[in-house]
């Protein structure tokens, strides 16, 4: 039989052992002090200069001056070379903003935002002339210039392949003719990277995209779309008649844009995905403090099991899909093209967000349906991801197939 510990060897058994500490915040392996910095600068300008107007805004759409304000402080080039005037970043500065501009209340600024700095602008660096990256890049670095992107059209969704709009050479130039719905930036872009059909027999090789200046004869904008969300952004219906561009209006290899814009599709869900954690995690949060202030038979709602519990499960959701959005982050930072896992990140992310932003609710009872808490709002902004860049049927499917089947 052993002999009892002393008290001496019991205390210092009690301080060998690591013990949790939930209030302690270590960066993920990702991001480096850089990158800290950037967050906070990012942070702490859409906190002061842009969360302010986030009520007028869901009236009235936010104002064109965001752009050149975010152009002037460096944040809408943050990984593009800084011999375009980008800050030479890593994609990690992309997740940063990304993560950062849920801080402005406000889901459709962060989606116009995020329509420019990844969804319109990369194909014009990786596939644009150095004309091109001149006339269109650089200024939409500078904000100068406010781009958007044109794939949807009223009878092609998911199915890209659908797309009716062509494009057809005539002599030096080439001639557009059709219509996207959804664009997102459509009422204020400057310009338009465009999807079209440029050879209708040579199936998923007849498409070309096209940089279209959106002040050119014949580009319509028909429509300000009504939405359940995203008020703050302005989403548009288009229309191309007999429009006119130059041959060098072309967007990489002519018969290649179907091509180009699945890649630039990957760019865009991970990002989203991103945003989607940072959304719901700010959502959680405000919840959270809600629910330690709010007292009913007696003591905080917070305290009783069946909230305790939900809490639980929205924040086991939230950080399984933030740990999926870095480590798939991190693969495509060292040169991997994961489209299988982005396409999880962003089926998991989009929809784990919107669970969240609907459990928020549920714990603020009737508050949470009153505009006046913000909580409902970010449910009806959320719900566009599990729709946008790919619905969660289409990210299901190309899952599946990724498996042979």
């Amino acid at each position: 039989m052993s002999s009892p510990a002393s008290p001496a060897v019991d205390a210092a058994a009690s301080e060998a052992v690591l013990k949790p500490d939930h209030s302690a915040h270590r960066r993920h392996f990702i991001f480096t002090e850089e990158h800290d910095r950037l967050r906070e600068s990012i942070g702490n300008f859409v906190t002061k200069e842009l969360a302010p107007h986030a009520e007028r805004w869901e009236e009235e759409t936010f104002e064109d001056w965001v752009f050149p304000r975010m152009g002037e402080l460096g944040f809408l080039g943050l990984s593009y070379p800084e011999e375009y005037g980008g800050q030479g970043g890593d994609y990690y500065a992309n997740l940063i903003l990304a993560e950062e501009m849920p801080k402005s209340n406000s889901g459709g600024l962060a989606m116009g935002i995020a329509v420019h700095t990844d969804m319109a602008t990369p194909p014009v660096h990786l596939f644009g002339t150095e004309k091109q990256k001149q006339d269109y890049l650089v200024p939409s670095i500078k904000g100068e210039k406010i781009s958007c992107l044109g794939i949807t059209e009223p009878d092609a969704g998911s199915d890209v392949s659908a797309i009716k709009t062509r494009a057809v050479r005539d002599g030096a130039e080439w001639v557009i003719n059709g219509s996207k719905t959804y664009i997102t930036n459509g009422l204020r872009a400057d310009y338009i990277v465009l999807v079209t059909k440029t050879d209708p027999d040579a199936g998923y090789d007849g498409f070309t995209l096209f940089l279209v200046d959106m002040d050119l004869p014949g580009v319509i904008r028909e429509k300000k779309l009504e939405k359940l969300g995203m008020h703050a952004s302005d989403t548009a219906l288009l229309a191309f008649q007999d429009v006119r561009v130059p041959a060098d209006a072309v967007l990489g290899e002519e018969g290649k844009g179907f091509y180009h814009i699945m890649w630039e599709l990957q760019v865009e869900r991970l990002i989203g995905a991103a945003g989607c954690v940072a959304g719901a995690q700010r959502c959680f949060d405000r919840t959270l403090q809600y629910a330690k202030e709010r007292h009913a038979f007696g003591r905080s709602i917070g305290h009783f099991q069946v909230i305790r519990h939900k809490f639980a499960e929205m924040a086991t959701k939230i950080e399984s899909a933030r740990q999926l959005v870095y480590t798939t982050a991190w693969r495509h930072q060292n040169g991997e093209y994961p489209v299988r896992e982005i396409s999880m990140a962003k089926l998991y992310a989009s929809r784990i967000a919107v669970e969240v932003a609907d459990d928020c609710i549920q714990v603020h009872g009737g508050a949470g349906y009153m505009r006046e808490y913000g909580v409902e709002r970010v449910w009806r902004d959320m719900r566009l991801n599990r729709i946008g860049a790919g619905t969660d049927e289409i990210m299901l499917d190309v899952i599946g197939r990724s498996y042979g089947l």
